[in-house]
Protein backbone atom coordinates (compact mmCIF):
# COMPACT_ATOMS: atom_id res chain seq x y z
CA UNK A 1 0.00 0.00 0.00
CA UNK A 2 1.52 3.17 -1.27
CA UNK A 3 1.17 5.70 1.94
CA UNK A 4 1.16 9.25 0.46
CA UNK A 5 0.86 13.01 2.46
CA UNK A 6 -1.55 14.84 1.42
CA UNK A 7 -2.11 18.69 3.02
CA UNK A 8 -4.65 19.42 5.22
CA UNK A 9 -5.79 22.56 4.76
CA UNK A 10 -5.83 25.59 2.73
CA UNK A 11 -5.03 26.40 -1.32
CA UNK A 12 -2.81 23.36 -1.38
CA UNK A 13 -5.08 21.06 0.00
CA UNK A 14 -7.91 21.93 -2.56
CA UNK A 15 -5.64 22.00 -5.62
CA UNK A 16 -3.52 18.84 -4.53
CA UNK A 17 -7.40 17.26 -3.67
CA UNK A 18 -8.81 18.02 -7.18
CA UNK A 19 -6.07 16.67 -8.97
CA UNK A 20 -5.70 13.40 -7.35
CA UNK A 21 -9.64 13.05 -8.06
CA UNK A 22 -8.64 13.68 -11.70
CA UNK A 23 -6.26 11.04 -11.60
CA UNK A 24 -8.74 8.83 -10.04
CA UNK A 25 -8.29 8.52 -7.01
CA UNK A 26 -10.68 8.34 -3.59
CA UNK A 27 -10.44 11.99 -1.40
CA UNK A 28 -12.30 12.84 1.74
CA UNK A 29 -15.43 14.51 2.31
CA UNK A 30 -15.30 15.40 5.02
CA UNK A 31 -12.47 18.29 6.22
CA UNK A 32 -12.10 16.80 9.78
CA UNK A 33 -10.96 12.90 8.01
CA UNK A 34 -7.38 12.60 8.70
CA UNK A 35 -6.70 9.43 6.56
CA UNK A 36 -8.12 7.57 3.82
CA UNK A 37 -7.66 4.36 2.45
CA UNK A 38 -8.44 3.91 -2.03
CA UNK A 39 -8.01 0.25 -1.73
CA UNK A 40 -8.89 -0.18 -5.64
CA UNK A 41 -5.90 1.90 -6.19
CA UNK A 42 -3.68 0.48 -3.40
CA UNK A 43 -2.65 3.96 -2.12
CA UNK A 44 -3.44 5.52 1.72
CA UNK A 45 -3.70 9.00 2.37
CA UNK A 46 -2.67 10.83 5.18
CA UNK A 47 -4.04 14.74 5.51
CA UNK A 48 -1.23 16.84 7.56
CA UNK A 49 0.03 19.91 7.93
CA UNK A 50 1.77 21.59 5.02
CA UNK A 51 4.80 22.41 6.79
CA UNK A 52 5.01 18.78 8.07
CA UNK A 53 4.61 16.69 4.77
CA UNK A 54 8.58 17.00 3.66
CA UNK A 55 9.99 15.96 7.33
CA UNK A 56 7.65 12.95 7.45
CA UNK A 57 8.86 11.86 3.93
CA UNK A 58 12.00 12.43 4.59
CA UNK A 59 11.95 10.41 7.65
CA UNK A 60 10.31 7.45 5.67
CA UNK A 61 7.06 7.74 8.08
CA UNK A 62 5.47 7.99 4.54
CA UNK A 63 6.60 7.34 1.07
CA UNK A 64 5.61 10.28 -1.15
CA UNK A 65 4.20 13.80 -0.25
CA UNK A 66 2.29 16.81 -2.14
CA UNK A 67 3.77 20.07 -0.56
CA UNK A 68 4.75 23.48 -1.68
CA UNK A 69 8.61 23.59 -2.89
CA UNK A 70 9.18 26.82 -0.50
CA UNK A 71 7.71 24.18 2.40
CA UNK A 72 10.01 21.27 1.45
CA UNK A 73 13.01 24.22 1.28
CA UNK A 74 12.69 25.98 4.28
CA UNK A 75 12.07 22.64 6.16
CA UNK A 76 15.80 21.20 5.65
CA UNK A 77 14.26 17.69 5.40
CA UNK A 78 15.57 14.78 3.59
CA UNK A 79 13.44 14.78 0.73
CA UNK A 80 13.92 15.86 -3.01
CA UNK A 81 11.23 16.85 -5.63
CA UNK A 82 10.44 14.76 -8.11
CA UNK A 83 7.63 16.60 -9.83
CA UNK A 84 6.22 20.29 -10.65
CA UNK A 85 2.84 20.05 -10.29
CA UNK A 86 1.18 23.46 -11.60
CA UNK A 87 -0.97 24.95 -8.99
CA UNK A 88 0.23 27.43 -5.55
CA UNK A 89 2.65 29.16 -7.31
CA UNK A 90 4.04 31.79 -5.29
CA UNK A 91 7.31 34.05 -5.92
CA UNK A 92 9.55 34.85 -2.84
CA UNK A 93 11.18 38.33 -2.78
CA UNK A 94 13.03 40.79 -0.01
CA UNK A 95 11.52 44.01 0.39
CA UNK A 96 12.24 47.35 2.63
CA UNK A 97 11.64 50.81 3.68
CA UNK A 98 10.89 52.54 0.15
CA UNK A 99 14.53 53.78 -1.15
CA UNK A 100 16.15 52.31 1.91
CA UNK A 101 17.90 49.26 -0.15
CA UNK A 102 19.12 49.37 -3.65
CA UNK A 103 20.74 46.09 -4.49
CA UNK A 104 21.49 42.64 -2.29
CA UNK A 105 24.67 43.53 -0.82
CA UNK A 106 23.06 46.18 1.17
CA UNK A 107 21.31 43.39 3.46
CA UNK A 108 24.61 42.65 5.30
CA UNK A 109 24.44 42.95 9.08
CA UNK A 110 20.38 43.95 9.08
CA UNK A 111 17.69 41.79 10.66
CA UNK A 112 15.36 40.19 8.00
CA UNK A 113 11.95 39.06 9.50
CA UNK A 114 10.25 36.11 7.63
CA UNK A 115 8.18 33.03 8.12
CA UNK A 116 10.85 30.71 5.95
CA UNK A 117 14.09 30.95 7.71
CA UNK A 118 15.77 28.12 6.16
CA UNK A 119 14.56 29.32 2.58
CA UNK A 120 16.23 32.77 3.24
CA UNK A 121 19.28 31.81 5.38
CA UNK A 122 19.88 29.32 2.10
CA UNK A 123 19.87 32.23 -0.17
CA UNK A 124 22.11 34.61 2.04
CA UNK A 125 24.52 31.73 2.35
CA UNK A 126 25.27 31.54 -1.50
CA UNK A 127 25.53 34.91 -2.08
CA UNK A 128 27.89 35.37 0.80
CA UNK A 129 25.69 37.79 2.55
CA UNK A 130 26.14 37.76 6.30
CA UNK A 131 22.80 39.33 8.10
CA UNK A 132 20.66 38.20 10.93
CA UNK A 133 17.45 36.19 9.76
CA UNK A 134 14.43 36.43 12.61
CA UNK A 135 11.82 34.48 12.53
CA UNK A 136 7.86 35.07 12.37
CA UNK A 137 5.11 33.65 11.76
CA UNK A 138 2.30 35.08 9.48
CA UNK A 139 2.31 38.62 8.58
CA UNK A 140 5.80 40.25 8.99
CA UNK A 141 5.10 43.50 7.14
CA UNK A 142 4.79 45.74 10.01
CA UNK A 143 8.12 44.08 11.51
CA UNK A 144 10.11 46.79 10.14
CA UNK A 145 7.90 49.46 11.76
CA UNK A 146 7.45 48.00 15.38
CA UNK A 147 11.36 47.28 15.03
CA UNK A 148 11.62 43.92 14.74
CA UNK A 149 13.58 43.68 11.26
CA UNK A 150 15.25 46.11 9.02
CA UNK A 151 13.72 44.45 5.45
CA UNK A 152 11.57 41.37 5.08
CA UNK A 153 11.58 38.45 3.56
CA UNK A 154 7.80 37.52 2.02
CA UNK A 155 5.24 35.90 -0.99
CA UNK A 156 4.63 38.86 -3.26
CA UNK A 157 1.91 38.90 -5.49
CA UNK A 158 1.23 41.85 -7.04
CA UNK A 159 2.91 44.05 -4.40
CA UNK A 160 0.08 46.18 -2.91
CA UNK A 161 0.04 44.80 0.76
CA UNK A 162 3.93 46.10 1.08
CA UNK A 163 2.81 49.65 -0.46
CA UNK A 164 0.28 50.04 1.52
CA UNK A 165 2.74 49.06 4.51
CA UNK A 166 5.26 51.73 2.90
CA UNK A 167 7.50 48.94 1.56
CA UNK A 168 9.25 48.12 -1.91
CA UNK A 169 10.09 44.84 -3.11
CA UNK A 170 13.92 45.06 -4.20
CA UNK A 171 17.02 42.59 -5.65
CA UNK A 172 16.26 39.35 -7.54
CA UNK A 173 13.64 36.96 -6.51
CA UNK A 174 14.62 34.61 -3.57
CA UNK A 175 12.71 31.68 -5.01
CA UNK A 176 9.77 30.84 -7.00
CA UNK A 177 7.63 28.10 -5.87
CA UNK A 178 4.63 26.34 -6.67
CA UNK A 179 3.13 23.02 -5.20
CA UNK A 180 5.39 19.51 -6.28
CA UNK A 181 5.62 15.82 -5.16
CA UNK A 182 8.12 14.44 -3.00
CA UNK A 183 10.00 11.46 -2.16
CA UNK A 184 12.58 10.33 0.50
CA UNK A 185 16.54 11.64 -0.49
CA UNK A 186 18.26 8.46 -1.68
CA UNK A 187 15.67 5.69 -1.15
CA UNK A 188 14.62 3.13 -3.41
CA UNK A 189 11.23 4.48 -5.53
CA UNK A 190 8.37 2.64 -3.88
CA UNK A 191 5.92 -0.05 -5.41
CA UNK A 192 3.46 1.83 -7.06
CA UNK A 193 5.36 5.12 -6.84
CA UNK A 194 5.87 5.13 -11.53
CA UNK A 195 1.63 4.42 -11.79
CA UNK A 196 0.88 7.35 -8.98
CA UNK A 197 3.54 9.70 -10.88
CA UNK A 198 2.30 8.85 -14.49
CA UNK A 199 -1.79 9.60 -13.72
CA UNK A 200 -0.80 13.03 -12.24
CA UNK A 201 1.54 13.58 -14.99
CA UNK A 202 -1.14 12.61 -17.25
CA UNK A 203 -3.54 15.71 -15.78
CA UNK A 204 -1.29 17.76 -15.97
CA UNK A 205 -1.15 17.01 -19.80
CA UNK A 206 -4.96 16.70 -20.12
CA UNK A 207 -5.02 20.25 -18.56
CA UNK A 208 -2.46 21.93 -21.07
CA UNK A 209 -4.08 20.36 -23.93
CA UNK A 210 -7.24 20.08 -25.71
CA UNK A 211 -8.19 17.68 -28.42
CA UNK A 212 -9.15 19.72 -31.59
CA UNK A 213 -10.74 18.25 -34.80
CA UNK A 214 -11.72 19.25 -38.27
CA UNK A 215 -12.64 18.93 -41.73
CA UNK A 216 -10.73 19.95 -44.33
CA UNK A 217 -10.04 19.52 -48.29
CA UNK A 218 -6.71 17.02 -48.83
CA UNK A 219 -4.85 19.49 -50.98
CA UNK A 220 -4.54 21.54 -47.56
CA UNK A 221 -3.53 18.63 -45.35
CA UNK A 222 -0.18 19.74 -45.30
CA UNK A 223 -0.50 23.05 -44.03
CA UNK A 224 -2.97 22.46 -41.91
CA UNK A 225 -0.33 19.48 -39.99
CA UNK A 226 2.16 21.73 -39.80
CA UNK A 227 -0.15 23.90 -37.55
CA UNK A 228 -1.40 20.51 -35.79
CA UNK A 229 1.54 18.19 -35.65
CA UNK A 230 -0.01 16.91 -32.26
CA UNK A 231 2.12 15.12 -29.34
CA UNK A 232 2.38 12.12 -31.74
CA UNK A 233 0.87 13.06 -35.14
CA UNK A 234 -2.42 13.82 -35.62
CA UNK A 235 -5.02 11.42 -36.98
CA UNK A 236 -5.96 11.62 -40.47
CA UNK A 237 -9.12 10.01 -41.79
CA UNK A 238 -10.87 10.23 -45.09
CA UNK A 239 -14.57 11.46 -45.13
CA UNK A 240 -17.25 10.24 -46.99
CA UNK A 241 -17.42 13.68 -48.76
CA UNK A 242 -14.73 13.28 -51.75
CA UNK A 243 -11.30 15.09 -51.48
CA UNK A 244 -11.89 16.12 -47.88
CA UNK A 245 -10.82 14.38 -44.41
CA UNK A 246 -11.14 14.59 -40.73
CA UNK A 247 -7.65 15.49 -38.54
CA UNK A 248 -7.95 15.02 -35.05
CA UNK A 249 -4.99 16.11 -32.78
CA UNK A 250 -3.73 17.76 -29.29
CA UNK A 251 -3.11 21.21 -29.43
CA UNK A 252 -1.81 23.30 -26.82
CA UNK A 253 -4.60 24.90 -24.88
CA UNK A 254 -3.36 28.45 -25.16
CA UNK A 255 -3.75 29.70 -28.00
CA UNK A 256 -6.13 27.18 -29.03
CA UNK A 257 -8.90 29.82 -30.54
CA UNK A 258 -6.20 31.52 -32.74
CA UNK A 259 -5.10 28.46 -34.22
CA UNK A 260 -9.02 28.13 -34.89
CA UNK A 261 -9.01 31.01 -36.77
CA UNK A 262 -6.20 29.79 -38.98
CA UNK A 263 -7.18 26.54 -40.19
CA UNK A 264 -10.39 28.45 -40.73
CA UNK A 265 -8.47 30.67 -43.19
CA UNK A 266 -7.15 27.52 -44.79
CA UNK A 267 -10.21 25.95 -45.31
CA UNK A 268 -10.94 24.12 -42.65
CA UNK A 269 -14.69 23.11 -41.26
CA UNK A 270 -16.46 21.87 -38.72
CA UNK A 271 -13.19 22.70 -36.09
CA UNK A 272 -14.12 21.61 -32.63
CA UNK A 273 -12.49 21.65 -29.43
CA UNK A 274 -12.87 19.11 -26.52
CA UNK A 275 -11.22 19.15 -23.18
CA UNK A 276 -9.17 16.09 -22.43
CA UNK A 277 -10.13 14.81 -18.49
CA UNK A 278 -6.58 12.43 -18.56
CA UNK A 279 -4.27 10.60 -20.50
CA UNK A 280 -1.48 8.23 -20.96
CA UNK A 281 1.81 9.37 -23.39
Amino acid sequence: MLRIAVPNKGSLSQSATEMLRESGYRQRDDAKQLTLTDGDNGVEFFYLRPRDIALYVGEGTLDIGVTGRDLLRDSGAHADEVLSLGFGRSRFRFAGPRGAFRDLGELAGCRIATSYVGVVRAFLEERGIEASVVRLDGAVETSIQLGVADAIADVVETGSTLRQAGLEVFGETILESEAVLVTRRGAPLPDGFEIFKRRLEGVLVARSYVMMDYDIRSEHVSRAVALTPGIESPTVSPLHREGWVAVRAMVPREGAHRLMDELYQLGARGILLTDIHACRL
